[in-house]
């Protein structure tokens, strides 16, 4: 409980400072923010998405959720794939790394990555803090503007860390990554609890998805999401 409320204090706190960001109080040290928004969506790929959920895999519907957005992206908004637990590994810490960018962040990418979902099995782990420093410190390298992650897991981390303390840590030095977590099919409080932060930290938006209505509803408000961000940022300059 101490955790939380420490947690509840430092949000209450850091909340203002990140959102200031996206006004015109902007501090001279953060990234310049009036291109386009690149987005990046993290998938599970770990071995309980075979598990079944209203008569199917939870990986069918998800895939079957992505392959109904895709197509209705806006052509010009940038996005890629990253995928993890999509293999074993000979040893506990090659399956904590397995996390791969599939498709790079790039406009019109839509049907690029529809077409990779259809090659993916779940098979591993859930390392999901190391597949957010991937994309943090690769995925968008060599871009300054606003990083939007979209992160969809059915369980916590299960390699001995923390994505909550990992980007309590990200934004004392960084004010241009936002994090929207979904979990799918979560009933752990604790693993709740470090998503949750996950992506309140960084002013992102939680989203509890509990059935296959719920999963299409929470992807479809992440990605709407998105664009009305931008909208709102174009429009104050």
């Amino acid at each position: 409980m101490k955790g939380l409320l420490s947690i509840f204090l430092f949000l209450v706190l850091a909340i203002p400072v990140i959102a200031s960001g996206y006004n015109v109080h902007m501090p001279d040290d953060l990234p310049e923010l009036g291109d386009e928004e690149r987005v990046l969506f993290i998938l599970d790929f770990s071995n309980s998405m075979s598990e079944y959920l209203e008569g199917r895999r939870k990986v069918d519907l998800m895939i079957d959720t992505m392959k109904s957005i895709l197509p209705n992206l806006p052509r010009n908004m940038s996005v890629g794939l990253r995928v993890y637990g999509h293999r074993m590994g000979f040893t506990p810490f090659e399956a904590c790394r397995a996390s791969t960018l599939i498709n790079p962040v790039s406009p019109a990418n839509g049907i690029n990555i529809r077409n990779s979902l259809l090659d993916i099995k779940p098979r591993g782990m859930t390392p999901i803090t190391y597949s957010l420093k991937q994309a943090v410190k690769k995925d968008f390298l060599g871009y300054n503007g606003k990083k939007h992650i979209i992160l969809l897991t059915d369980g916590g981390e299960n390699c001995d860390e923390s994505p909550c303390s990992y980007v309590l840590d990200l934004i004392k030095v960084r004010k241009d990554v936002t994090i929207d977590v979904i979990a799918f099919n979560i009933n752990d409080e604790d693993d709740l609890s470090q998503l949750e932060c996950t992506s309140l930290v960084t002013s992102g938006k939680f989203y509890n998805a509990k059935t296959a209505a719920e999963l299409a509803r929470s992807l479809n408000s992440s990605v709407n999401s998105v664009k009305k961000v931008e909208a709102r940022i174009i429009e104050n300059y």
